[in-house]
C-alpha cells in the first residue's frame, strides 16, 4: 500500500508545480505521511485517515502563513483608473458611424456611446462609465436624434 501513496503524494507535488496556488502541497505531504503510517499499520483506514487529518491541519496553518508571502498585487491599470471620469469629446461619438475619441487626462482615447441612438457631438463633456477593449464607454446627458427612422 505504500506505494500507492508515494505515487498519490508524487502526483500531487508535480500537480502542485503546475498550478499557481499552495493548495495540492498539503495533500502530497498528507499522501507521504500516510505512506509512512502504511509501514507500521496495514489497516487503510488509519492511513487514510492520517492522510485527510494531517492534510487539512496543514492546509488550515499554513495557508494563513503562506498568504503573507505570497500576496496577489493587483495594480490597477491606465484604463481602470479613467472610469467615472469626466471627458471632453474631441470626435462626435456615433456608435452607428464608428466614431468617436474623448480626451482625458491629457491622453486621447477612442470611446463609445452604450446607447446607439445617442450621437454626442464634439466639445462636450461626458463621463466614463466602463471600457470595453480599447474604448471607453461613455455617458452623457446631451442627445441629438440619431437618423435611425430614415430609410
Amino acid at each position: 500500500m505504500w506505494l500507492l501513496w508515494l505515487v498519490l503524494g508524487g502526483v500531487l507535488f508535480v500537480g502542485e508545480i503546475l498550478t499557481a496556488g499552495f493548495l495540492l502541497l498539503w495533500f502530497g505531504i498528507g499522501a507521504i505521511a500516510a505512506m509512512l503510517v502504511s509501514f507500521v499499520t496495514s489497516n487503510l483506514f488509519i492511513q487514510i485517515l492520517v492522510f485527510v487529518v494531517v492534510s487539512i491541519i496543514l492546509l488550515i496553518f499554513t495557508k494563513p502563513i503562506l498568504s503573507k508571502y505570497t500576496k496577489n498585487d493587483t495594480t490597477i491599470t491606465n484604463s481602470k483608473t479613467i472610469i467615472g471620469k469626466k471627458a471632453i469629446v474631441t470626435e462626435e461619438i456615433s456608435l452607428l458611424k464608428g466614431t468617436g475619441q474623448i480626451k482625458v487626462d491629457g491622453e486621447i482615447w477612442s470611446a463609445k456611446t452604450i446607447d446607439s441612438s445617442i450621437v454626442i457631438p464634439k466639445g462636450s463633456e461626458v463621463e466614463i462609465i466602463d471600457i470595453d477593449g480599447v474604448k471607453a464607454c461613455v455617458a452623457s446627458n446631451y442627445r441629438l436624434p440619431s437618423n435611425n427612422n430614415k430609410i
